[in-house]
């Protein structure tokens, strides 16, 4: 089969491929530059991207936004022509002040999951940038458009169905992972069923993309027989040149093997699933005391909190794997070496021309 076309509100990349947005500060200008000028969308992550600001620590709030800014500046000059994204989590403190920042910068689309982006039509008002909720059940994206629908008249230029298989936090219950996780193709269909009548109303097609341990084109071949527009990648953009995280980083996946692939307690107040490392092993014990809160959460507390997700998601990025957080989905184990951006987008294309 050929590539469905995906079009999110006149937004028409060349790939139906979104990098996923990983952060802190794995997916930057640098992947998200190099996927956009490859014909992808590039995402880049809006968890803390200030962290090395200098004063990141003593101005976190500040830092996140001139850091921000100059990510989507970077990104651009890399592909100028290309489409370029960034990732909110609405359960950050500072999510509004996000969004007005990529918003000013011009950026084209702001996915937004951890939690319901209510109010993000509001923020975006104006402005030719485009909005893709990230959702986990037919009964969020009634509810989201609903809202949307009844409050601001507008609806989702596209809908991004993230399955049990994804990577970081994860919108289904500790449970229901361990014991009945849903299966991604059920939720395709059950959301483009559910955003059916949205279309109808607004005289537009609403692409559903689909994502969480999609890893090949084999894979990506499933959803778009369901009628999926789209797929979202982020774990295997990890094993790339360009990836903005250091070294020892992707060395762990390299190293990973697929019972090292786990879910942990996130801060969030959600499951995430990561590569298990010294530090999972420490949360198994108890909790790691926080040392300093920056408040990058809305409803964290640093007494109770089992760890300082930023602190170990910073150590992570940086190459710190013994005190990191290393985030990834269902198929990390499947990184076998570093290539380049280029070679993956060339495997997609080569098996959906043959």
């Amino acid at each position: 089969m050929n590539f469905p076309k995906l079009n999110m509100g006149g937004l028409k990349p060349s790939f139906p491929i979104i990098q996923g947005g990983m952060g802190i500060g794995i997916s930057m200008h640098r992947l998200a530059g190099t996927v956009a000028a490859a014909g992808g969308v590039g995402v880049i992550s809006g968890a803390n991207p200030g962290f090395k600001e200098p004063d990141f620590m003593s101005n976190p709030m500040s830092a996140n936004l001139v850091g921000l800014a100059k990510e989507i500046q970077k990104a651009r000059i890399l592909a100028p022509n290309g489409i370029l994204g960034v990732n909110i989590l609405s359960a950050t403190s500072q999510y509004a002040d996000l969004v007005k920042t990529a918003v000013a910068e011009k950026i084209d689309l702001i996915i937004s999951g951890a939690g319901l982006p209510k109010n993000l039509p509001e923020l975006v008002a104006g402005s030719s940038t485009r909005i893709a909720p990230i959702v986990s059940s037919r009964k969020t994206v009634d509810t989201l458009l609903k809202l949307w629908d009844k409050r601001y008249q507008r609806t989702a230029d596209a809908i991004v169905v993230e399955g049990p298989l994804a990577g970081g936090h994860l919108g289904f219950s500790k449970e229901d992972l361990l014991s009945n996780p849903p299966d991604l193709a059920d939720l395709v269909k059950e959301v483009l069923d559910a955003v059916k009548p949205f279309e109808e109303k607004y005289g537009i097609e609403i692409p559903v993309i689909a994502a969480g341990g999609i890893y090949t084109p084999e894979d990506a071949e499933i959803y778009f027989k369901l009628g999926a527009k789209g797929v979202q990648m982020a774990t295997r953009f990890i094993g790339t040149v360009e990836c903005d995280a250091a070294d020892a980083y992707k060395e762990a996946f390299i190293r990973a093997t697929k019972e090292d692939v786990t879910l942990v307690s996130s801060p969030v107040g959600l499951p995430g699933r990561a590569i298990h490392s010294p530090l999972t092993r420490k949360l198994e014990l108890g909790r790691v005391p926080v040392k300093r809160c920056i408040n990058c959460l809305g409803h964290c507390d640093p007494g109770t909190t089992p760890y300082c997700i930023t602190s170990a998601l910073v150590s992570a990025v940086n190459g710190d794997v013994e005190n990191g957080l290393i985030f990834s989905g269902s198929n990390g184990y499947k990184i076998e070496g570093i290539v380049n951006v280029a070679d993956i987008f060339e495997e997609f294309n080569l098996y959906f021309k043959k």
